[in-house]
């Protein structure tokens, strides 16, 4: 018995340059993918997302009118279900990290290439990947660093309290870029028991994807800035994460 394809993600581009909107369309309609609309500002985009209910929309951060931050801010709070995507032209963006605290599923450069976009387009739909990890832990550590410089994390913070020893391991680990398999990997787990430890760990700290587990990660002291990456040591044999 097949089992039908998974939709096609329904999309809203949202940037004021209309070369960038009309080569990201002409990209992932190539790619089976569903733009339903455009925008060229922030009124625009909170606009179509209100009326269209996209599955993503790629926002940029800067626009004329109602900039990217406060846009995505609204559209999510609008239909929670959906995800915003960040566009920007800097990797270090100092609105990216606050893109991703209010609830973004993550960011990408305008010069992303073809394949990626539309990769990554298909990844946030499912919120099962964290996009660009690599530059995310990189703003987030440098934006997160300042609130930590007087006080030392001793302890499992309040907030974490309903986890299990477990899952504030996985929670750390989904912090500093693993994905599932790497997890799988590190834990000695399998695949589909570390989906059901990251499943939990959402359901428990009313997160929406793993872009949201990052900041909380870091927030909360569970990966500090400057961390390289690696998992925490284990008594196993667990391997490091491969940078």
């Amino acid at each position: 018995m097949s089992s039908a394809a998974p939709a096609a993600p329904r999309v809203v581009i949202a940037d004021d340059q209309e070369l960038i909107r009309t080569g990201f369309r002409l990209i992932l309609t190539s790619r089976g993918i569903d733009v339903v609309g455009e925008a060229s500002d922030g009124v625009e985009a909170v606009a179509l997302a209100r009326r269209l209910r996209p599955d993503v929309v790629l926002m940029d951060i800067r626009m004329p009118n109602l900039d990217g931050l406060e846009a995505a801010r609204q559209v999510l709070a609008a239909d929670p279900s959906c995800r915003v995507l960040m566009l920007t032209t800097f990797d270090l963006d100092r609105y990216v990290y606050a893109a991703l605290a209010a609830g973004a599923s993550g960011f990408l450069l305008k010069d992303v290439t073809a394949d990626h976009l539309a990769a990554a387009v298909r990844l946030v739909d499912t919120g099962d990947a964290l996009l660009a990890p690599s530059i995310t832990r990189r703003l987030v550590e440098r934006f997160t660093a300042q609130d930590r410089t007087r006080n030392s994390i001793s302890s499992t913070p309040r907030e974490l309290g309903a986890l299990t020893p477990r899952e504030v391991e996985v929670l750390t680990l989904v912090g500093r870029g693993l994905s599932n398999a790497e997890l799988a990997t590190a834990l000695t787990l399998s695949e589909a028991t570390v989906k059901t430890h990251v499943t939990r760990i959402f359901t428990k700290l009313s997160l929406r994807d793993r872009a949201q587990a990052v900041v909380l990660a870091y927030e909360h002291g569970l990966v500090v800035p400057g961390d390289g990456g690696a998992p925490p040591s284990r008594s196993d044999g667990a391997p490091e994460r491969r940078r």
